[in-house]
Formats: structure tokens, sequence, C-alpha cells
């Protein structure tokens, strides 16, 4: 599962990023666990957050789409898409909490490759039961 791999080293890394920013902005603002009514650290948790809950599922589906020999430029796709979704997702949300074209572009990148992996999992499941 080189793809996979691949993506899910990328992504590894934008959650280090993410997560340092969380951590700097408790340092600044002294805040041990919470928000602490922090603004900026409400949203550097949320902009995690959101991440950490996308990211595994359409790591999963990308993984199963793979390993059941799909298309290696379907796979290439959807990590693209999930990559770049959850980049401009967190940069978006990073900067406001109000819709932009970060967060829109960003979930509807990230929602479109969980849709169509999912789509294309269930395909490949009911074409194999078929020929089955």
């Amino acid at each position: 599962m080189q793809i996979t791999a691949l993506y899910a080293g990328l992504l590894g890394l934008v959650l280090i990023y993410l997560s340092y920013m969380v951590a700097t902005n408790r340092k600044k603002h002294q805040v041990g666990i919470g928000d602490g009514n922090n603004e900026s650290l409400a949203r550097a948790i949320r902009v995690q957050a959101n991440f950490t809950e996308y990211v595994p599922i359409a790591l999963i589906l990308l993984a199963i789409f793979e390993a059941n020999q799909g298309s290696s430029l379907l796979a290439h796709i959807g990590g693209i898409s999930l990559l770049v979704g959850r980049i401009l997702h967190a940069q978006g949300l990073g900067k406001t909490i109000k819709a932009s074209f970060g967060r829109v572009t960003g979930i509807m990148l990230t929602w479109l490759m969980i849709l169509g992996l999912s789509c294309l999992n269930i395909y490949h499941f009911v074409a194999s039961a078929m020929l089955s």
C-alpha cells in the first residue's frame, strides 16, 4: 500500500504541525487543559480536532481501495484531494470561524474524497460478489 503510505505520511506531518500550533498556543496563553476561553487556542484545538475526525476514515477507505487493486490514478486523486482539502480547511478555519474559501473548499474536497472512495469500495464489493 505504497500510495496510502505516502498520503498517511504527509498527513501525519500536517497533524504534527497542527498539534504544535495547539501546544504553542497553550504555552503562550498558559492554559494546560481546555481552551481557557481563549479564542485563538479554541480555534487551534478545533482545527486539530477536525483534522483527526476526518483523516482516519479517509485513509482507511484509501487503504481498502488500494488493497483491492483500485486504480493508482484514482488513489492518488483521492490522496491529493484529502491532503489539499485538509490543509485548506486548516488554513481557513485557523483564520476565521466564518465561511471562507479554505474552509468551504477544504471540506468539499474532503467530503468528495470520502464519498468517492466509499462508492468505489462498495462498487468493487458488489462487482466481486456478482462474479463469485
